[in-house]
């Protein structure tokens, strides 16, 4: 990791010798206590999945019934409470933050689930409740930023999902470094990723379209920043460097990861702007045990999108494009799917198999112009073709996702929101992507209490 050290000595220098151009936020720190917040947040999930072809076509002797008979459907309630501490004052400054999740199922059932909101039982069936907590400690130079322990994190190279009950959680440390105005850069080194449906620190694992599993994360490396050149125009590169597997088990895979992203803004009037987002993954796979359909091999991915607004409506039209000799075309890796900066990585389906091309229509609507505060409305449509399933390369397949969401605006159950989200998506059989009609009722309580 030659590159990873240089790196840190970089944002060291940085940090130490740069004229900076903002204030430093340690100067400005009022103590651990005073800037001390805590958060909690309550989650109702309905989701439900109709494989409108049945059972998967993989073996699924070993499987629950939801995930054989096609028909998978579940209830859950999720709270999460998240404490965030403020920097002791002084030239360092330290601080602690600290999180507890509880899932509690509502609804399922062998034969029903598979959603993965809740973990499985040896009989099949979905656990009652589940549990975790964890923290981390902190501190703080100037502007800049180390924490190490289990965290949250949000980047396009590792990003802990939300999607479902709980979101995932990682353990390691990370470097946040503001020094120099407009420039954000990070840096960091993880060692363990829990699933979104698990307790346990290390329960992630990766399994491709050859059905061969590569175990837990080992490790992940990354580093990158953003720079915005103006309040329009910005952009961003990010490194990783992700080892899957455990050693001598036959399951060790290697992951690199390159990722850049344009995004710019063009104002045009008061209520009128143009945006265009381009975002790029190139990853880089290495089979460390040499196991079969596992070569060393490569993967390009990118999207661009083009976004108008005017007044209340938003118009966006993308192109996703996939090339690289891959077979399951670009996979996530090590996460579940938070860490795909993608245009066309929609709700069900993410465009990216070996060869694909996709193109997407989406319009949105903010019904506050229209005298309904907090309420908003979307639709989109996709449709992917020549996916190379490996005899043919005529793969095609689309997806339609419609969404309402309602977000109350005062009162007591002010920020309450409610949101419904449907997706249809089928695909021929080159595709080898099930059939599926999705619904999710979401209903969200965040609530501030320091």
């Amino acid at each position: 990791m030659q590159m990873i050290k240089l790196s840190v000595i970089a944002l060291a220098v940085a940090a130490a010798s740069t004229q900076m151009a903002v204030a430093s936020q340690q100067s400005e720190s009022n103590g651990f206590i005073e800037d001390s917040k805590l958060d909690a947040h309550a989650r109702v999930l309905y989701m439900n999945r109709d494989f409108r072809n049945g059972a998967t076509h993989e073996s699924t002797a070993n499987k629950a019934k939801g995930q054989r008979n096609g028909y998978r459907e579940d209830l859950g309630l999720g709270f999460r409470a998240i404490y965030e501490s403020g920097f002791t004052q002084g030239t360092v400054g330290f601080g602690v933050d600290a999180f507890g999740l509880q899932g509690i199922k509502l609804d399922s059932g062998g034969g029903r689930m598979g959603n993965n909101l809740f973990p499985e039982e040896s009989n099949g069936k979905a656990k009652d409740n589940f549990s975790q907590a964890g923290g981390a400690v902190k501190a703080r130079l100037s502007s800049t930023v180390l924490k190490y322990g289990n965290q949250f994190v949000s980047l396009p190279v590792l990003a802990t999902d939300d999607s479902r009950l709980l979101p995932e959680t990682t353990t390691g440390f990370l470097v946040t470094s503001n020094e120099i105005e407009n420039l954000e850069l990070n840096l960091g080194h993880f060692t363990a990723l829990s699933a979104q449906d698990q307790s346990r620190f290390d329960s992630k694992s990766y399994t491709n379209t050859n059905k061969v599993k590569h175990g837990t994360l080992r490790s992940l490396d990354l580093f990158g920043g953003r720079y915005n050149f103006t309040d329009d125009l910005s952009a961003a590169y990010y490194y990783s460097d992700a080892d899957l597997g455990h050693e001598g088990a036959g399951n060790r895979l290697e992951i690199k990861k390159h990722y850049t992203n344009v995004n710019y803004t063009l104002p045009i009037a008061d209520a009128q702007k143009l945006n265009f987002d381009f975002n790029m993954y190139n990853s880089k796979f290495n089979d460390k045990d040499n196991t079969p359909g596992d070569r060393s091999s490569s993967n390009n991915v990118w999207s661009l999108a083009a976004a108008y607004t005017l007044d209340a409506h938003k118009f966006t039209i993308a192109h996703q494009n996939v090339t690289g000799g891959r077979d399951d075309g670009y996979v996530y890796g090590y996460d579940g799917g938070g860490a795909v900066y993608l245009a066309n990585d929609v709700q069900y389906n993410g465009f990216h198999q070996k060869g694909e091309k996709s193109f997407q229509a989406r319009y949105d609507i903010d019904m506050t112009t229209f005298g309904v505060p907090g309420l908003s409305l979307m639709t989109r449509y996709i449709r992917g073709s020549n996916i190379d399933s490996g005899m043919r390369n005529d793969g095609k397949n689309w997806e339609r996702d419609i969404e309402a969401k309602y977000v109350v605006q005062n009162g007591v159950a002010k920020d309450l929101s409610v949101r419904v989200r449907q997706a249809t998506y089928r695909a021929n059989d080159a595709a080898d992507t099930r059939d599926n009609n999705e619904v999710r009722l979401i209903v969200e309580y965040p609530l501030s209490i320091l």
